[in-house]
């Protein structure tokens, strides 16, 4: 028998604008609907609770099938293309009134979403903890896993 609430274990894997959302999104409200949450960030996505990126975060249009641009990948290589692509995503966010990255991770951290960097991926790649926004916990696959094993949903992003 399970003793908590639901819950929803989500890994952000990728440091991008457009991916940076849905993990944040789908946390924030799953503890509005009394879930527990908590988020793995992995990778790239160390990106999105990096104080230094998180702000600048951009699309990557190079390999994005997805964008409403219709232009060939080649074009999406050219100078300029990942801002204006970014600067695009960023107008239609504001137009819909959707909170930035920022104002996001303090959603989450004030609905009690379990922020976790990946204490292995800090390592490789040289991120410090006071390179990270407040509140972030540090841990390895174990303490995800250990969370996550008994999450109801479980989503890689």
């Amino acid at each position: 028998m399970i003793d908590h609430p639901k819950r929803i274990a989500l890994i952000a894997s990728k440091g991008t604008l457009d991916m940076a959302y849905p993990p944040l999104i789908l946390a924030t409200t799953a503890t509005a609907m009394e879930m527990e949450a908590a988020i793995f960030f992995t990778m790239y996505g160390l990106n999105i609770i990096d104080r230094r990126r998180n702000e600048g975060l951009e699309v990557a249009p190079v390999g994005n099938p997805a964008l409403p641009m219709n232009v060939p990948n080649m074009v999406g290589m050219l100078p300029g293309m990942g801002a204006m692509a970014t600067g695009m995503m960023k107008s239609w966010f504001a137009r819909a009134k959707v909170p930035t990255i920022p104002e996001f991770l303090q959603m989450a951290l004030d609905s009690n979403v379990r922020l976790i960097g990946c204490q292995m991926t800090m390592e490789v790649m040289g991120v410090r903890k006071e390179d990270l926004i407040g509140g972030v916990e540090i841990g390895g696959a174990a303490t995800f896993l250990d969370f996550a094993a008994d999450a109801q949903i479980q989503l890689f992003i």
